[in-house]
């Protein structure tokens, strides 16, 4: 696996998770490979994390701006 320094969005993060889940269930890889693959997994699931964070802040930002919070969360129940 080539090392990536630059993160990928959050679909590429996605998919590129996917794609190293299915290659370390296929048991082909060394130790050390397989270690080098989850890193990089948790590197891409904390982005991830941090990414929705984010879309979430500016969501509510957003709903509190517009000054209707409230009925968007009753909108949902």
């Amino acid at each position: 696996m080539t090392k990536k320094s630059k993160l990928p969005d959050l679909e590429g993060s996605l998919n590129e998770i996917n794609t190293l889940i299915e290659k370390m269930e296929q048991g082909n890889l060394s130790l050390e490979q397989s270690l080098e693959y989850f890193e990089r997994g948790i590197n891409l699931i904390k982005h991830s994390q941090k990414v929705l964070q984010e879309a979430e802040q500016r969501v509510e930002i957003l709903l509190k701006k517009d000054g209707n919070l409230e009925n968007y969360e009753n909108d949902t129940e």
